[in-house]
């Protein structure tokens, strides 16, 4: 199955995106550190996309595999860590840029406030 592409916007008082997230092979994991398992956007991203959901809380992988990473943080540091390495970041909470890493959180590479109805699959033209 091919690829496809999704739109990831703002939710209800977040901060950043959107972000368009299309997988390619090699790079194709939805990475999840919500540390509660697959989180339901994870999950919807992986579904339209085509990617595979990872549940980067139990386990790790490379991140030239990473094609995106959901995260579950309000706070300070961990925000900024993905984005620091140029890695799509989608926080579930409603966070917007701070802390010691807040140089790294663009718009390009961070979006938060995310609900599942915040994915939307991008039609090809």
């Amino acid at each position: 199955m091919p690829y496809r592409a999704v739109k990831i916007s703002r939710g209800r008082g977040g901060w950043g995106g959107p972000l368009v997230v299309k997988p390619e092979p090699g790079k194709d994991l939805i990475y999840c550190v919500t540390g509660g398992g697959i989180h339901p956007v994870a999950q919807r991203i992986a579904e339209l996309t085509g990617g595979r959901a990872f549940d980067g809380f139990r386990s790790s992988a490379p991140e030239k595999q990473i094609a995106c990473v959901v995260i579950d943080c309000g706070g300070t540091a961990r925000i900024g860590v993905y984005p620091m390495k140029k890695i799509l970041t989608i926080d579930v909470k409603p966070s917007s840029p701070s802390g010691p890493l807040m140089k790294f959180i663009t718009e390009q590479l961070f979006v938060s406030g995310v609900r599942p109805e915040d994915v939307q699959l991008l039609e090809e033209s």
